[in-house]
């Protein structure tokens, strides 16, 4: 895989006799890491390929130059609506299998459960390949710093599915905050709706079942521990289990806390802090199971200064958890985009927008029917997906993508920061015959570079997880 030098390339080419119109088209593989096919055409492959998947395919693929020629998933049934539409693409179950044979690909889009991505990606950077992953980027914090680190080795192309960075909104943002219009920041709340899957609950280990045909339930495990197969885990229920999901925090903070981190220019948070909803069981009520999420919760990220910038905390609020009403909006003026929203107060002022960046306002809003800031940023008229096409086939560092693996890494790891606080807070002691918690109710103490806890120590199993044995 090591990319050949110039000279031995030229000779190539020259034995092949390239000179001649006979020979259009070079694989990349060949050309080696970060090269494009004289063909233009991106060959593409999918890695689960079912709902978010497969628009991940047929958006990438409103690029001309993109072909479809692989396919993934451990499900058949969810593969349907892929491999009709792409019914020339080869199938696989096993991205393994894929990656191995399909040595003409280009790039691959990945939108497996959150347990895999980090896995899966690693394999298709080994091999070259240009990397759209869905949010969250991956499962644990240290699996977002190794692709993070590994998408500059490799010399890839990388994109995350938060799609809102490529947005407008979150463009306006950042040239209204350079403008001086909030002053500096001081504090932002962040909340989503979500989850609208079962959280805080048992395993229901009673829901044992028969392992529908389609589906190869071993592969769809992977890295996760080895369990029994039950009703309604897949395709969309596992986001509420540790083992493969992170939660109502994983699932929407990559598309509502981006805006703010990159128009504040976070970095790494060296403080959380969190509290979460309680549940009933019987007359007995507690916090929640330690193999769910739980059912809501409230998440506190304290960021240093940034240069002039001081100090900032960030609260992330899910399960219907509302943050306080600025004073400047209206009673009846709807925050945020009503479920989910960011609000970003500063010293002067304070501006708010919805998911994924959209509808960025000035509060009070009547300001914003005189707002004069030039556009100093970009746009992505094309979009996220075919931005990401459209630099991958440009080669490695010669196009800007929206949320690239430096981007996307260090934004992940600050996400998960908050499900690791989350975790610990069902952290047991036993103390002859009474249990305590000792990770509840405290700030954790972060070490970024080092990804590390270092005031509770027993928060740091989970800064990566254990893979099952073969993966």
């Amino acid at each position: 895989m090591d990319k050949p030098n110039k000279s031995s390339r030229r000779n190539f080419i020259k034995t092949l006799g390239l000179g001649t119109a006979a020979f259009t088209i070079v694989p990349r593989h060949v050309l080696g890491k970060g090269f494009r096919a004289p063909s233009d055409t991106f060959y593409l492959g999918g890695i689960g390929v079912g709902g978010k998947g497969y628009s991940d395919l047929t958006e990438s693929a409103k690029s001309s130059a993109v072909k479809v020629i692989a396919l993934c998933d451990v499900d058949d049934r969810r593969a349907v609506n892929a491999r009709k539409t792409f019914a020339e693409a080869n199938y696989y179950k096993d991205y393994r299998e894929m990656l191995e044979k399909e040595s003409g690909l280009d790039g691959v889009t990945i939108s497996s459960p959150d347990h895999m991505h980090a896995i899966q990606t690693m394999a298709a950077m080994e091999r070259g390949l240009h990397v759209y992953v869905q949010k969250p980027l991956t499962h644990d914090i240290a699996e977002a710093r190794q692709l993070t680190e590994a998408a500059h080795k490799y010399k890839v192309v990388t994109q995350m599915g938060n799609q809102g960075a490529s947005g407008d909104g979150v463009r306006k943002m950042q040239e209204w905050y350079q403008a001086g219009l909030i002053g500096e920041a001081e504090e932002v709340w962040c909340w989503t709706d979500r989850p609208v899957w079962p959280q805080g609950i048992a395993w229901p280990a009673d829901r044992k079942a028969q392992v529908p045909k389609e589906l190869d339930w071993d592969l769809w495990l992977g890295t996760a521990p080895k369990k029994d197969y039950i009703d309604n885990l897949v395709p969309f229920n596992w986001r509420g289990w540790w083992d493969y999901g992170t939660g109502a925090l994983g699932d929407m903070a990559c598309h509502i806390i981006e805006p703010a981190f990159k128009t504040l220019k976070l970095g790494y948070p060296t403080g959380v802090e969190a509290s979460v909803g309680s549940v009933y069981v019987g007359e007995f009520r507690r916090g929640y199971f330690p193999e769910s999420c739980p059912p809501s919760s409230h998440i506190t990220l304290d960021f240093p200064a940034r240069g002039e910038e001081p100090t900032l905390k960030l609260h992330w609020m899910d399960g219907g958890i509302q943050p306080p009403r600025p004073e400047e909006l209206g009673a009846n003026e709807q925050m945020g985009d009503g479920g989910n929203g960011v609000i970003i107060k500063g010293t002067r002022g304070t501006m708010m927008c919805g998911t994924y960046g959209i509808n960025p306002r000035l509060v009070p809003l009547e300001l914003n029917e005189s707002i004069n800031v030039k556009e100093t940023i970009p746009r992505v008229p094309e979009g996220h997906y075919v931005q990401w096409v459209n630099a991958a086939m440009a080669g490695y560092k010669q196009k800007e993508c929206s949320s690239d693996f430096d981007i996307a890494g260090p934004l992940t790891e600050s996400i998960l920061m908050g499900n690791l606080a989350l975790r610990s807070f069902d952290i047991q002691k036993k103390d002859g015959n009474r249990t305590t918690y000792p990770g509840r109710y405290i700030k954790l103490l972060w070490d970024g570079p080092n990804m590390k806890i270092t005031n509770f120590d027993e928060a740091n199993q989970f800064v990566k997880r254990e893979y099952r044995t073969g993966w």
